[in-house]
């Protein structure tokens, strides 16, 4: 298996594996406004592929962090103090998708780790995923509420464990908590409400 960036090129290959994954298009489509969306920007795109067949995407857009009526958008030092962070960078992971016949061998964790990877080098110090609470944990992934930080909308009641954050940076869950802001694309009550 082979993981790289998605490039513009492989718009088809990324929407066909979402649409093989899910069933249905709306992956699909919301993919396809994520990755034109201004405001999602910088994201990271990664394709897996297998034997040059694309098997595996996942997206990691721009968020913010809302925090005592500050918006933190980038990761600096205070430079008074190295090593402490004045504002944190965050990224949200939606969606991740592996064509059914390559499902369980284990190209998602592959594709959210070379993710991880990527946004750590980019300075990303969280990173929050709505969806299932027995897959994620795999990847360092736990409950977000429970620490501090509100989910863009409401979620339900039953949806509450699939709020998750993983730090990339270490020691930084429980130094802060706030809401969390998506790109516009995914900033609607349908992705996040029943």
């Amino acid at each position: 298996m082979k993981i790289r960036e998605a490039v513009a090129a492989d718009l088809e290959d990324v929407l066909a594996v979402e649409r093989a994954a899910f069933g249905e298009d709306e992956e699909a489509e919301l993919t396809r406004a994520l990755l034109d969306d201004p405001s999602a920007q910088p994201a990271v795109s990664l394709l897996a592929f297998e034997n040059e067949r694309a098997v595996g995407h996942v997206l990691f857009t721009a968020a913010r962090l809302v925090t005592s009526g500050s918006q933190t958008t980038e990761v600096s030092e205070d430079s008074e103090n190295p090593g402490r962070l004045e504002t944190v960078s965050v990224a949200l992971l939606a969606p991740l998708a592996v064509v059914p016949t390559m499902q369980k061998k284990g190209i998602g964790t592959s594709l959210i780790e070379s993710g991880f990877d990527r946004l750590k080098s980019t300075g990303v110090n969280l990173v929050f995923v709505l969806g299932s609470p027995e897959y994620y944990p795999r990847c360092g992934f736990r409950p977000a509420g429970t620490l501090g930080f509100e989910a863009p909308y409401v979620l339900p009641e039953k949806w509450t464990d699939a709020w998750m954050v993983r730090a990339l940076t270490p020691d930084l869950i429980g130094t802060i908590s706030g809401k969390v802001v998506c790109a516009d694309a995914i900033s609607k009550p349908e992705y996040w409400q029943e």
